[in-house]
């Protein structure tokens, strides 16, 4: 019996097409899970060292945003496969070895920052791979469909003419060749 609780793909709503609603809704769920991983990561690394608390706190955050992020930020209106989790998790390793790269240095600089500094330095270096992931996850991993492909049940891109408005996929704005987006979502929401 399906969920009532899962969101259709009908019920998506078309602001998450536009870049800009794309992104803070990116920043605020994903900056809110950051905020709170970061004090995590510090609670955790006083029974643990730093770099195995951030790659546990690292490692839940990304399952928990990977699918904050498939069903409000980039309004897929589905919850996000395996083929979303690895791409994320890919991403997410990147990020992870930029903020363990930057306390490390912190931390090669001053051999015994406080946590104040240790928080800045974390923060600072998730805010900058967090541009890198949302340009990733919002052209790459979610983005549904390219105009004449759509996504298979295993989640690989097959070509078919016009399947793009069939599927109710989503063009990615770097292929939409003069496509209107409105014509997009009114597929999407008759699919």
């Amino acid at each position: 019996m399906p969920s009532p609780l899962i969101p259709k793909p009908e019920t998506a709503t078309p602001a998450a097409l536009n870049p800009v609603v794309s992104f803070l809704r990116f920043v605020t769920l994903g900056g809110g899970v950051g905020v709170l991983s970061g004090l995590a990561v510090a609670l955790l690394a006083t029974t643990l060292p730093w770099a195995l608390s951030n790659a546990l706190v690292t490692a839940g955050s990304t399952l928990l945003c990977t699918e904050l992020h498939a069903r409000f930020t980039f309004g897929t209106g589905r919850r996000a496969g395996w083929r979303e989790h690895w791409q994320s998790a890919g991403s997410a390793t990147a990020a992870y070895l930029a903020t363990t790269g930057a306390v490390y240095v912190l931390h090669l600089t001053q051999p015994a920052p406080g946590i104040l500094s240790e928080q800045i330095v974390y923060l600072s270096a998730s805010a900058l791979a967090g541009l890198g992931r949302f340009a990733l996850l919002r052209l790459y991993v979610f983005a549904l469909a390219v105009e004449g492909t759509a996504l298979n049940t295993s989640g690989l891109r097959v070509s078919t003419p016009g399947a793009s408005a069939r599927a109710g996929g989503v063009t990615p704005a770097w292929d939409r060749g003069g496509l209107d987006e409105r014509r997009v979502v009114a597929a999407r929401l008759s699919a």
